[in-house]
């Protein structure tokens, strides 16, 4: 069976009108799910504080705990209710990867905000607080005694935070996929972490769906295949998408279905089906719906 974590703190993330990062993407994507039937829906609990000092130190933890509501970067908010609202995103993570490694259930999709995986180890950016997919592979690693884990992150930005977070520790391959040059800059082919264990795939703007499926094809699933991950963490944003405001590739919804329908293949080869999606971008709110409600299907699926 497929989980659903969610929580309703998640709307009280609040950013200024007409800010990409808004309340109507959970509502969309809560909407698009609403009449997916079959899935083991649970509420996202909050983490605690040591679970996001996996990743960041104290310090920061310290300035996102205590901060009043304000602007954190050229594009990142605080309000009252986003540290909340992050720690259901780390704590639905969490909590997804201990009920499929527990064989509760097959795989998951955690449908939070805000996003996670431009945040660095001690600097927000990017709509980001805390780096949620890192969070989850390290809890992972440290507390469930996994070997290796994989991320794969086919958000249209480069997951710039997770290869930050991720770079040195020889347990974590992280494979993304970005249109380059977009922002944050990052995401060069030839940037491959502390350990080998960064891939890169830059795709150029107007590259298609079909484009995407020949990248993926001859570089991310052998590599993600030779790595043999214990579980596979997934960054879906959706705004790789060709209806989305704030990028320029090519890909239509069926695009991400066939996406998670060959990760979940090779996650079925290497890890006994173990996938576990994080929810990060997607501007659009109907392609956003359409595409969440398609990679969810795809997951019931395999």
């Amino acid at each position: 069976m497929t989980g659903l974590f969610m929580h309703d703190d998640c709307l009280n993330h609040i950013t200024p009108e007409g800010h990409a990062e808004q309340v109507a993407r959970m509502t969309s994507v809560s909407a698009a799910l609403e009449p997916v039937s079959g899935l083991d829906r649970r509420e996202a609990p909050l983490c605690e504080e040591a679970d996001i000092l996996l990743c960041h130190p104290e310090g920061y933890l310290a300035k996102i705990r205590d901060g009043k509501p304000a602007q954190l970067d050229e594009d990142t908010w605080q309000s009252e209710g986003s540290y909340q609202a992050a720690r259901r995103a780390v704590g639905g993570a969490l909590a997804a990867v201990d009920a499929v490694l527990a064989g509760e259930m097959k795989n998951a999709f955690v449908a939070c905000r805000p996003p996670g995986h431009h945040a660095e180890t001690a600097k927000p950016m990017g709509f980001c607080l805390f780096g949620t997919a890192a969070i989850a592979a390290k809890h992972a690693l440290e507390r469930h005694g996994l070997s290796r884990v994989a991320v794969v992150d086919f958000d249209v930005h480069h997951g710039n935070g997770t290869q930050d977070l991720l770079w040195d520790e020889p347990r974590a391959f992280l494979a993304t996929s970005q249109q380059f040059p977009l922002w944050p800059g990052t995401g060069a082919a030839d940037v491959k972490g502390g350990h080998d264990n960064v891939l890169n795939v830059p795709l150029a703007p107007k590259t298609t769906g079909a484009e995407m499926r020949e990248a993926y094809e001859a570089q991310v699933f052998p590599r993600l295949e030779a790595f043999a991950p214990e579980l596979i963490l997934i960054s879906a944003g959706f705004d790789a998408h060709r209806a989305d405001p704030l990028a320029q590739l090519e890909w239509e919804t069926e695009d991400f279905m066939w996406l998670t329908e060959r990760l979940c293949g090779v996650a079925e080869t290497v890890c006994g089906g173990r996938v576990v999606s994080l929810l990060e971008g997607g501007y659009d709110l109907d392609a956003l719906g359409e595409s969440a409600a398609a990679h969810v299907r795809a997951l019931q699926a395999a």
